[in-house]
């Protein structure tokens, strides 16, 4: 079953049940999902949205989401923060599980490795193998700077 049929199911299950919460933010996914769709007609192949592409969508709403909470938490506004909160929750029950700080390590030292990367020039051949291999499974952000402390010394 694709992601994007897994979400689809769960949306129907969530609209059964009348989970208000999760049927809203499952409502935003396939929006999110179906934008993507209408945006590859552009190019009058018929393409179809990959769970990768999927995967990306997810996380950009994660990340989305997640600067959203902070903006309201700061701003006093803990209601809006915990909604926020409470759709991260349920679009990452989607997402891969995320790597933790020893896993994301031996990922960065693997693709350093594989890359045949010797200087801070190689750093975007490094990301791009993450990327490639760990897309929605860790925070791209902080990777940066460990990719880069690795190369530099």
């Amino acid at each position: 079953m694709t992601m994007k049929e897994q979400i689809s199911a769960a949306l129907k299950e969530a609209m059964k049940a009348k989970d208000t919460a999760r049927l809203s933010t499952l409502r935003l996914v396939n929006a999110a999902i179906k934008d993507r769709e209408i945006a590859a007609r552009g190019s009058d192949e018929v393409v179809s949205v990959s769970d990768a592409d999927i995967t990306f969508i997810l996380g950009k709403m994660v990340k989305q989401r997640k600067e959203s909470a902070k903006a309201y938490e700061e701003g006093g506004r803990l209601e809006l923060a915990e909604k926020e909160l409470q759709e991260i929750a349920i679009i990452e029950d989607y997402l891969p599980k995320q790597l933790d700080a020893d896993e994301t390590a031996a990922a960065v030292q693997e693709a350093i490795r594989a890359t045949g990367a010797e200087g801070i020039r190689d750093m975007g051949k490094v990301m791009a193998a993450l990327k490639a291999a760990y897309t929605g499974q860790m925070d791209f952000g902080s990777v940066g700077p460990m990719v880069k402390d690795q190369l530099s010394s």
